[in-house]
């Protein structure tokens, strides 16, 4: 994949590097955890127990396909993720998913295939990009720039090499963030069945970043 997790100058925030194999299963409950609360996974998963249970499993899947096809980028204590994909349209799936998403996932089987299909039907297509498929920060150490570090070291790469990048915001504290990034809305809103709304996003090198209310 072209590019890669720029270092951050220092001083200028959180240290980030590229993660590896090894940092599989840690990295997958990470991100577990800090979308455990999101709407979106509510609605995946209703039951909390279910969803604490089911999730480290799912992302593992996701996880092992970046690693496998894109880049991930994280910090030395492995507080936080970015999965990059690179992509021309919706990113075809690892071999072997639709078993995997099965066993995974069990009796919510159907709520996951409903949410990738509903993510591909929004997708940027026509342009090579960078698909962002997951930022995610352990919720005992977010508000402290590691997100937005995360962004900004692959970002990097985008704009020297003029590079679009895409992503589905999770709700529209997310959406501001990525609207202070350079980030503008791809078309309407991603509707779920009965579920909450998501909102997908590019990112074109060279337009100024939108102005967003501040978050932490």
């Amino acid at each position: 994949m072209t590019g890669g997790c720029q270092p951050t100058p220092p001083g200028a925030g959180p240290a980030v590097v590229r993660a590896r194999e090894r940092d599989l299963k840690v990295l997958s409950q990470i991100i577990a955890d800090a979308f455990h609360d999101l709407a979106v996974s509510q609605w995946l998963i209703p039951d909390p127990d279910a969803r604490r249970a089911i999730f480290p499993g799912y992302v593992q899947i996701l996880l092992q396909h970046a690693l496998d096809i894109g880049l991930v980028c994280t910090t030395p204590r492995r507080t936080a993720a970015a999965l990059w994909l690179p992509a021309n349209g919706p990113t075809p799936p690892p071999d072997g998913y639709a078993g995997q998403l099965a066993e995974a996932t069990g009796p919510f089987l159907d709520r996951f295939m409903a949410f990738d299909e509903a993510l591909a039907r929004h997708h940027l297509t026509g342009a090579p990009h960078h698909h962002l498929a997951i930022l995610a920060v352990r919720p005992d150490t977010q508000g402290q720039g590691t997100g937005t570090a995360l962004l900004q070291a692959h970002h990097a790469t985008f704009d020297w090499q003029g590079i679009a990048a895409y992503l589905e915001a999770s709700d529209e504290r997310t959406r501001d963030l990525y609207l202070r990034h350079g980030y503008t809305d791809h078309g309407e809103p991603i509707e779920l069945p009965d579920g909450p709304p998501m909102y997908p996003m590019v990112r074109i090198p060279g337009l100024r970043p939108q102005r967003g209310p501040a978050s932490s």
